[in-house]
């Protein structure tokens, strides 16, 4: 089968690779598609940063090379012994996150931060191929009213979901999202869900424009961040948002999320940063702000997530920026999503039939 394979720093290559087979407890998925999120992009021009390099992964026995790809989807091909809760023919999300279900972590309910965590696309094959293997307790059924096309980014929507749950938002709090792409559009229409009022933070004018129509309250343009701040003050009665998002994953975003948040509310990290923020702690203690880290997901995130897309209340089809052939993925799909001036959210890479 054809696959992206990823071998090393810049060393990412389309490859005739043999296909999968599912051990016990294992289905065998025909993927429906894929889509490129930028850690795939960190990955293939700063990395190796989480492929698992040097030495196989203890949970999956994997190492470099592996196919990369966790925001998937597709239909089970063939059954591993013992599976029942799967059949032939099923279209299901995917769970890309396997823990181990043994640590101090895990039983205690915080699978999300399991050191032994392993990640499809990253410690395992993933989903940037015709087939991949997983195990069928991590599948969930996906309603016809989700297309193949937008079956992928239902795992960037369970991030979103996630970060919602940790925030502790309550309805009608003020919630500023600062970072308008992919994960903060996502991210605004679960707070949205949630009952708050949302307002959308961004320097790119279109990016604003798209929040609006998934339902932003109000949006403010950060070029200028005083005024933006200033702004942000405005729009809450001179309190500041209950609580602010950063989904940027720039270097001095979270600065700013942190001095935007009101006295005693809460700051949200969920972007992933490729250099250190800058962050003034003075401005955390003083003000008594809860800080919280959000990534991966945990149990039941993903069938919230199926659910809110399912019901109309998360639209993902906006963010998919374009679809592009597994034959075509590196010339139309990473090498596009390099260009410093790309109005591009998702490109989903669907292998041809």
């Amino acid at each position: 089968m054809q696959a992206i394979v990823y071998h090393n720093n810049k060393d990412l290559r389309l490859e005739e690779i043999p296909d999968p087979k599912p051990g016990p407890g294992d289905v065998k998925i025909r993927i429906t598609g894929t889509s490129i999120c930028a850690t795939d992009i960190e990955e293939w021009q700063y990395g190796p940063l989480w492929v698992q390099h040097g030495s196989p992964n203890a949970m999956t026995g994997r190492q470099t090379p592996l196919v990369l790809g966790h925001e998937t989807a597709g239909t089970v091909a063939e059954l591993g012994i013992g599976v029942t809760n799967v059949a032939i023919g099923d279209r299901v999300a995917i769970n890309t996150v396997l823990t181990c279900g043994q640590c101090f972590w895990c039983l205690r309910a915080q699978q999300s931060v399991c050191p032994n965590m392993a990640v499809a696309g990253f410690m395992a094959d993933g989903g940037l191929a015709e087939f991949m293997v997983w195990p069928a307790d991590k599948l969930v059924p996906m309603p016809d009213n989700i297309s193949d096309e937008e079956g992928p980014l239902l795992e960037p929507a369970t991030v979103a979901v996630h970060g919602v749950r940790r925030s502790g938002v309550k309805p009608g709090d003020n919630v500023a999202i600062v970072g308008c792409g992919t994960v903060g559009l996502l991210t605004l229409q679960a707070f949205k869900a949630a009952g708050a009022r949302v307002i959308a933070v961004d320097l790119r004018e279109h990016s604003l424009e798209l929040a609006k129509s998934l339902g932003a309250d109000e949006v403010v343009n950060s070029a200028d961040n005083t005024m933006a701040g200033a702004k942000l003050l405005e729009l809450t009665d001179g309190i500041g948002p209950d609580i602010v998002v950063e989904s940027a994953g720039a270097k001095n975003t979270p600065k700013h999320a942190i001095e935007w948040t009101r006295r005693g509310g809460t700051t949200l990290l969920i972007g992933i940063y490729s250099s250190s923020p800058e962050i003034n702690f003075n401005q955390v203690v003083g003000p008594e702000l809860n800080i919280i880290g959000s990534v991966a997901t945990s149990p039941g995130d993903l069938e919230a997530a199926v659910k809110l897309v399912s019901e109309g209340k998360i639209n993902v089809r906006p963010l998919i920026s374009r679809t592009v052939p597994l034959s075509r993925a590196m010339e139309d799909g990473f090498e596009k999503m390099l260009d410093p001036n790309k109005d591009i959210y998702r490109i989903v890479i669907t292998p041809e039939s």
